[in-house]
């Protein structure tokens, strides 16, 4: 039986790197930007981008209610990268007046907190779990959110200055930095593992 494709979120951002990756992995990829895509994919990563103006589009396409009412019933995956951590987050820290969020990732998140573009790096992360097992991961942040905290039920599986870049709740990833930005694409396949089962 062939598996469902991974959906990428493709209203605004970094949407194409993302499905390079997939497709690097072997994956069938659909771009969603309404409801009726959204039901032909199993997992849905929400990539980079600018969070108000996504949020406004989630709305108005009609995906804020899909994509919640699936995710609770947990038959869709969910993978936030940078801007795709601050829509999934149930606390925002420096939350614009308007700033919608899909209030499904029980953490606090604060917007832009490592600076400006100008500020970006670099850094090797060792991840734990999801097959992983320490293997270092070459993570680059780009106008990254920082998590402040999270709940009870999300697991840190990897770290940088003491702060949780790269977590999971349930069916959900969430990833501070961009993943699709390197050649390695571990992070995606156990994602995309993630979303099979």
């Amino acid at each position: 039986m062939p598996r469902k494709p991974i959906g990428v979120l493709a209203l605004q951002g970094d949407f194409e790197l993302h499905r390079k990756s997939l497709e690097d992995l072997g994956r069938s990829v659909l771009e969603v930007r309404a409801p009726a895509q959204l039901a032909r994919v199993r997992g849905l990563i929400i990539p980079g981008g600018e969070s108000t103006t996504v949020g406004k589009l989630l709305i108005s396409s009609g995906l804020a209610d899909a994509i919640c009412k699936r995710s609770e019933a947990g038959t869709l995956a969910l993978f936030g990268t940078c801007m795709g951590v601050i829509l999934l987050a149930k606390n925002i820290q420096n939350r614009h007046k308007g700033q919608y969020s899909l209030d499904l990732l029980d953490i606090t998140v604060e917007r832009n907190a490592y600076g400006r573009q100008v500020d970006s790096f670099e850094a090797d992360l060792p991840v734990r779990g999801m097959g992983l097992n320490g293997t270092p991961f070459r993570a680059v942040f780009i106008r990254a959110p920082k998590i402040l905290a999270t709940g009870p039920g999300v697991e840190t599986l990897a770290e940088f200055d003491g702060s949780p870049v790269l977590i999971r709740q349930n069916n959900i990833l969430g990833a501070t930095f961009h993943p699709e930005i390197t050649v390695d694409t571990g992070i995606h396949k156990a994602f995309c593992e993630m979303a099979d089962k």
